[in-house]
């Protein structure tokens, strides 16, 4: 992949040699978490949905190994008791000093702006048990390479740019509050958009894409006889 796409990279010396790193980036496409990775000299951890892993029959197989070998983790991404062994997932990782790519937006972008971040980043590094850094990520243009919906990607030049290392050990013992979880939250999508050109609309991405897709139900069920 990076001989074909030969991604642009700037500021790759801001992710630590060693150490537990969250990689907080946008997210423009699925292929972000294939990117990423590729000028990082440490491998990168994500959290994926089950899914990709259960499919069935060689096709199932070959997605479930291919998730497996570049770093993905499988996790439920229902609400309640899924959500709580999700952070546990991730906090596994953080433990063994590894490290950890989190798209802070819960979900991809429907239509290439920023959206609010969701606090569950937070909740993660207050609940680690040793300081984690966390370095911005900007995804560029990678939407144009395999935009929603498409099967087949394109070629396109993308870019990635790793900003100044972040750390909340200020916060230390406020791990309950929910406006220090907002907080550090909130700091670290500044620090994405401040990297980024992408507009920021102050609500969450997964409410525009539920939108989206009960207007396409309805006009679905409009085309009717």
């Amino acid at each position: 992949m990076r001989g074909t796409f030969r991604p642009w990279v700037r500021g790759v010396e801001n992710i630590p040699a060693k150490g537990p790193v969250i990689l907080a980036s946008n997210h423009l496409s699925v292929i972000d978490s294939f990117f990423m990775p590729l000028s990082i000299d440490r491998r990168v951890f994500f959290l994926a949905k089950k899914e990709y892993f259960t499919g069935t029959g060689i096709k199932g197989w070959l997605t479930a190994q291919f998730f497996k070998s570049t770093g993905m983790l499988p996790i439920d991404r229902g609400g309640g008791a899924a959500s709580e062994a999700s952070l546990q997932t991730g906090l596994r990782v953080l433990s063994q000093g590894k490290v950890l790519g989190i798209y802070p937006e819960g979900t991809r972008s429907p239509d290439a702006r920023m959206f609010r971040g969701r606090t569950g980043i937070a909740r993660m590094i207050m609940q680690a048990d040793k300081p984690v850094t966390v370095v911005p990520v900007v995804m560029v243009d990678t939407e144009r390479v395999l935009p929603i919906g498409a099967k087949v990607p394109r070629l396109r030049k993308v870019g990635m740019v790793f900003g100044e290392p972040l750390t909340f050990t200020r916060y230390e013992g406020m791990a309950a509050d929910r406006f220090v979880l907002r907080s550090i939250t909130d700091e670290i999508m500044s620090e994405l958009h401040a990297l980024s050109n992408q507009d920021y609309r102050d609500i969450y991405a997964s409410s525009i894409r539920n939108k989206m897709d009960a207007d396409a139900k309805a006009l679905v069920a409009a085309q009717k006889p």
